[in-house]
């Protein structure tokens, strides 16, 4: 018998020609047919089916899952994809065993291990940061203590003096020495630091009581990763995660033995870690050969078959197609015409853009020749140098993409722009014509105890936008709420309702700069398209804190790197064309935690 890590490397060598999730009416079939035995062939070994599985949310009696039948190969990659609210993540809980009450049934084989990423992950308050880690390593820690403890007993009379207990512990002690060999356990320090340096995890000894969500996340991922489960499950696994650990984990993943299943909306995620698409589509499970960009084209090519008229949501999904497919010197060139298309932007009606877009974002002002200017500007809090030498100036209809590590200064570059904080020293300037429109993290312009529609209509049915009346309800549909979403009340919406509540509350305030923090964090593929598309046509300026690298390369002119040391760089053009920048300028880093120069020497 292979053991379980060679059949997953061998899943993985021969995976395209097997589906790693196939329904299980055809799976039955195909076994009647064939008589088709999978003992016999481990490369083959469906871990796991779901049966008939439906989940009815009791509050509204709203069915997002509908009567579904899948099987999972062993060594299988799968994204799965779907607007939110569709039952991505219950889809997961109930795999993870943690959702009980749907009807149905899920089978796993025997032996399996099952590992769980939630989008808010618990952890024990009292521990540290190292401590929880190493819970992923819990069997390695346990058996270098045991074989401490074992030498210690050596010079102990009660053990030396006896013959017998001393051949029971050379006995024990040989089996720990081959479970220590086995696992590099020696060298375990340096492994649980390099893991925690790959996923930028705070300091070891902090204790996570006073973690943000995102630190949270970055911890017990890499807990989860350091226990190598046979069935690993990722709710929105790059959140949170800046380019080099996300590049990291997704090297991680394409070699991981057993099988992932993700939910995310990171496309590029998706293209370099899938190969199959799992899209919940009105309570339905349709599995989709391929990656994202696969999916893209076969959905589009469906779409194309099933609609008379072309909808707003198929030409959304053939110009990303169109995206996909141009050439790295079309994209430069697309990027480098909307710095000169302000005027044509500006002259465009409202009655055009509503045409052709799901999401449009209504112009502010005119903006001046002077957006945003900084010289030489620094900043630090306490002994933390947050940056010295930040120069850059915002060009009229430029998009900056701002990137970096938690922590590295990028908030404040917002306060700054707010007029909030003021710089230590150099100059940072802020147009008289400009009109800032700030999106948060927070969402603390969001009050939990009304409902959707009442925080965006303010009371009144019809909307003030672009010189027109627009209905409260429409507006709040382009933004994927229906009818039913926009009576929830606000305090039992998930994360990705609330980022697009915040984003229709935020847009429809007419501004020419928008400020958007992390505005694609658990919002569904559908809504990022449309908001990259209305992006695109938006005459005026955004500055937007992303680690979403597909959403940066669609709509940036101009990316704002905080790279570390205290260093920001100022790079025009797209986010690819930045990191080949930053391999020629540094050559090739593995993610390393965030580190500060002092604000003075010691």
């Amino acid at each position: 018998m292979c053991s379980r890590r060679h059949r997953g490397r061998d899943t993985a060598e021969r995976a395209m020609f097997w589906p790693p999730f196939l329904p299980v009416s055809v799976f039955f079939r195909n076994f009647a047919k064939n008589h088709f035995i999978m003992a016999t062939t481990d490369d083959k070994k469906v871990i796991f089916s779901m049966v008939g599985v439906s989940k009815t949310i009791e509050q509204n009696q709203k069915q997002i899952l509908k009567n579904i039948y899948l099987s999972f190969f062993y060594g299988a990659k799968i994204g799965i994809i779907g607007l939110n609210g569709a039952g991505k993540s219950t889809l997961m809980k109930i795999i993870a065993g943690l959702e009980t009450k749907y009807q149905g049934e899920v089978v796993f084989a025997p032996g399996y291990t099952v590992g769980y990423l939630p989008q808010d992950p618990q952890l024990d308050p009292a521990k540290t940061v190292r401590q929880v880690v190493m819970e992923g390593v819990q069997p390695v820690v346990d058996a270098l203590a045991e074989y401490e403890e074992i030498n210690q007993k050596f010079g102990l009379p009660e053990y030396y003096e006896d013959q017998d207990k001393m051949d029971a512990l050379f006995a024990r002690q040989a089996e720990l020495q081959d479970i220590i060999d086995a696992t590099d356990a020696w060298n375990l320090d340096s492994r649980l630091e390099r893991a925690m340096d790959a996923l930028r995890c705070p300091d070891g000894d902090a204790t996570t009581g006073h973690l943000s969500g995102g630190e949270r996340r970055r911890v017990a991922l890499c807990r989860l990763l350091l226990q190598k489960p046979d069935v690993l499950l990722l709710d929105e696994p790059t959140n949170h995660l800046d380019a080099e650990s996300i590049d990291w984990l997704e090297q991680h993943l394409q070699q991981y033995a057993g099988t992932v299943i993700a939910v995310t909306h990171d496309r590029y995620f998706l293209d370099h870690v899938a190969g199959w698409i799992l899209e919940l589509d009105r309570g339905e499970g349709i599995p989709w050969k391929g990656n994202y960009s696969s999916w893209l084209e076969q959905k589009t090519q469906r779409l194309a078959q099933e609609e008379k008229t072309e909808s707003k949501r198929r030409k959304t999904l053939q110009r990303e197609l169109e995206w996909v497919r141009m050439a790295p010197k079309a994209r430069q060139a697309k990027g480098k015409a909307r710095l000169n298309s302000y005027e044509r932007l500006l002259g465009e009606t409202v009655k055009e853009k509503e045409e052709k877009l799901e999401i449009f974002i209504p112009n502010g002002p005119r903006l001046g020749n002077k957006v945003i200017e900084a010289q030489h500007v620094a900043k630090a809090f306490g002994d933390k140098l947050l940056f010295d030498d930040l120069n850059f100036m915002l060009p009229p209809n430029g998009i900056v993409g701002v990137i970096g590590p938690n922590g590295a200064g990028k908030t404040t570059l917002f306060r700054l722009i707010m007029g909030l904080e003021q710089p230590d020293s150099g100059t940072f300037e802020v147009g008289e014509t400009v009109k800032a429109v700030y999106v948060d993290q927070q969402h603390t312009s969001i009050d939990p105890d009304k409902s959707v529609y009442d925080v965006v209509s303010g009371g009144v049915e019809l909307l003030r936008m672009g010189g027109r009346d627009v209905n409260a309800r429409a507006y709040l549909s382009r933004f994927n709420f229906s009818g039913v979403d926009q009576q929830k009340k606000c305090a039992v919406l998930s994360g990705g309702e609330r980022n697009r509540l915040q984003l229709a509350l935020a847009l429809k305030e007419e501004g020419n700069v928008l400020l958007l923090d992390e505005p694609t964090n658990d919002i569904d593929v559908n809504t990022l398209r449309a908001l990259e598309e209305g992006l695109e046509d938006f005459a005026g300026c955004a500055v937007v804190i992303s680690h979403d690298r597909w959403f940066l390369d669609r709509i940036c002119t101009h990316i704002l790197a905080f790279e570390g040391d205290s260093r920001v760089f100022f790079f025009e053009g797209s986010y690819s064309e930045y990191e080949e920048n930053k391999l020629k300028r540094l050559g090739k880093e593995e993610p390393t935690r965030i580190r500060y120069r002092k604000l003075t020497e010691d």
